[in-house]
């Protein structure tokens, strides 16, 4: 098969993926991916304010990828200085008994990290659309997803250019995870909901399914969560509804999260830049 790409053309299928909203609702499911893998967790147990702040972690990975996806340079700029002075103070020698030395800015978590979030992006994607999704797009997808790390330290090395690549690094990968007690710390306090305000934690009981039917079999069981026949059922029932709510409500509104973003960003970049001009 011959690799004819168009960089326009997938340019149009990534914007238009990413400004879906209804795609954030694996953002939990990503999370425990990444603390699957222990050096993440390790970080994010003793560095992060996770507990007490979880929505900051969802609300920040949106801004990374608004920018990434429909910033310009200064955008960019501004957001990989954020992340970059976040992830300079994340970091342990492993001196702790049971946690692995970590480092935030080591390019292979970045990509363990940036592959999380592409894996579940294509996972949803097609749960909600009922179908695979066709190799060019997929593949647009993938190589869409490729700046997330590349742009801090992750590098574009090592970075998959089609699905099977990415698939088959994937599977490997999730063959050498296991969940820690750090990790599954964390777990509880998102899935439970704490640190939210009183009026989001009854969302909580929808998130938990969805997440649990996202995860892999293996990490589902050893996160400590219950797949029976009625959880699943309960689980692609809240699925079937995200995914008719998806139909339903027009691309225009589903993208009004990321457009608001993007506004927020755009006046910090700009402001940060000395170009108040572009407040607008």
């Amino acid at each position: 098969m011959s690799d004819e790409r168009d960089p326009g053309a997938e340019l149009v299928v990534l914007r238009r993926h990413a400004a879906d909203a209804t795609l954030m609702a694996g953002g939990a499911a990503a999370i425990l991916l990444q603390l699957a893998d222990a050096r993440v967790a390790a970080g994010v147990a003793r560095h992060s304010r996770f507990r007490d702040r979880p929505l900051d972690r969802l609300v920040g990975t949106h801004a990374y990828l608004t920018a990434l996806v429909f910033g310009d340079d200064r955008d960019i700029r501004h957001v990989a200085r954020i992340v970059d002075a976040r992830h300079s103070r994340v970091r342990g020698d492993g001196a702790l008994a049971g946690r692995p030395a970590y480092d935030a800015r080591d390019a292979d978590a970045q990509r363990w990290v940036a592959a999380t979030l592409l894996a579940v992006a294509l996972d949803l994607e097609e749960r909600l659309t009922g179908s695979r999704l066709d190799e060019a797009t997929a593949n647009a997808l993938v190589r869409g997803y490729a700046p997330i790390a590349a742009r801090l330290q992750g590098g574009p090395a090592g970075w998959p250019a089609t699905r099977d690549e990415f698939e088959a690094w994937w599977d490997s990968r999730l063959a050498t995870l296991g969940v820690g007690d750090d990790a599954r710390s964390v777990a509880r306090d998102l899935l439970a909901g704490t640190g939210l305000p009183p009026l989001l934690v009854p969302l909580m009981a929808p998130v938990r399914l969805v997440t649990a039917a996202l995860l892999p079999p293996s990490l589902r069981a050893a996160y400590g969560m219950r797949w029976t026949p009625r959880v699943q059922r309960a689980a692609n029932g809240w699925l079937t509804a995200l995914a008719v709510l998806r139909r339903l409500v027009p691309a225009g509104i589903r993208a009004i999260p990321t457009r608001a973003s993007l506004r927020r960003l755009r006046r910090r970049s700009r402001y940060a830049e000395g170009d108040l001009r572009g407040r607008g």
